[in-house]
């Protein structure tokens, strides 16, 4: 096993997941609910089938394209969301 690579991956994920919507539904879900490690277990179960469908999507992926044309893909991606977010939303009136 590549430690380096793990533990690269975990402090990633790991930081960009706090604050994320993930853990505010968790927050919201263990302040209403009597079992807080029920709430724990579900939550913890759906991060790590949504990261192994991402890292076996992922490998598949790797297999028809090269690494630096999907850094690229994403980085692309990442920029067109961060420009989205930063131009006024005209679907909603002022206040």
């Amino acid at each position: 096993m590549d430690w380096h690579l793990l533990g690269l991956s975990f402090v990633t994920v790991f930081l960009s997941e706090l604050g994320d919507k993930s853990q505010l539904a968790a927050i919201a879900l263990s302040g209403q609910g009597q079992s807080r490690k029920a709430i724990f277990l579900g939550t913890a179960g759906a991060l790590v089938l949504t990261s192994l469908l991402g890292a076996l999507a992922g490998g598949a992926v790797s297999q028809f394209l090269p690494t630096r044309i999907l850094k690229a893909i994403a980085a692309v991606g990442f920029a067109i969301l961060a420009i989205r977010l930063l131009l006024p939303n005209n679907d909603h009136p002022q206040s």
